[in-house]
């Protein structure tokens, strides 16, 4: 781990620590019956990493921080502070994996972490989702994975298409194109499947996903997309 990494911790741990920050944790406390039973966030902290509590226990804690993040004011950042630190494990994992995946240098794969996490904790759906740090740790690897997916394919359509050759009326748009010019180019190259393609090979979900997303069976929508490409590919090559 990066030095700038281990100074964020030391950060958020130096903030749960001063006084202030205890005040508001006792305001927690006050309104949360599953935290009332901690003096500190030191002991918070160690029930969630350390302590041979239950998972659904657990979980039912970092539910009644969430409710606190989701709230306004101080009590909320200091809320928020005691998620990243609860869920640290998971986001120093998330990150290691992030940079053997190429997906950024160790800094700006840190931001992005820390940055979606807090939004994520800020607007997670309690009443849909059952398992707090689970949830919030893989649709954060995720949407890393997927951004990272979707700059490679916009890399690549730049490399693979010389812009010097397409016409301003052509049939096939660059990849910087906005998303309905880009879907009114497709439909007219690879009919109805233009979605499909959009959704996996631009917004980088799978095809299962996009399979249960539309209705269909994985291996038809697996047939329908590599028909789809191929018809993609023979029309890049008719004007290159």
């Amino acid at each position: 781990m990066s030095i700038a990494w281990h100074e964020i911790r030391d950060h958020l741990m130096y903030s749960s620590s001063v006084l202030s920050f205890q005040r508001n944790f006792d305001a927690i406390r006050r309104d949360s019956e599953s935290l009332g039973g901690f003096g500190d966030p030191a002991a918070l902290l160690d029930a969630l990493h350390l302590g041979c509590r239950a998972p659904d226990e657990k979980n039912r804690l970092l539910v009644a921080l969430v409710g606190a993040a989701q709230s306004c004011g101080a009590v909320s950042d200091c809320a928020l502070t005691l998620m990243l630190l609860a869920l640290w494990p998971g986001l120093d994992a998330v990150r290691r994996r992030s940079i053997w995946r190429k997906i950024g240098t160790g800094d700006e794969v840190a931001s992005e972490i820390l940055a979606r996490a807090s939004e994520a904790i800020r607007c997670v759906d309690l009443q849909r989702v059952n398992w707090i740090a689970a949830t919030i740790l893989r649709n954060i690897e995720r949407d890393l994975i997927r951004t990272r997916q979707r700059e490679d394919m916009r890399q690549r359509l730049r490399s693979e298409t010389d812009p010097d050759k397409i016409p301003i009326d052509g049939d096939v748009l660059r990849a910087d194109a906005s998303p309905e010019l880009l879907h009114g180019d497709l439909v007219r190259i690879v009919g109805k499947d233009a979605d499909l393609v959009i959704r996996v090979a631009i917004n980088g979900f799978s095809q299962a996903e996009v399979a249960t997303e539309l209705g269909l069976s994985e291996a038809a929508t697996r047939k329908r997309y590599q028909r789809a490409t191929r018809r993609l590919r023979d029309a890049l090559q008719e004007i290159c």
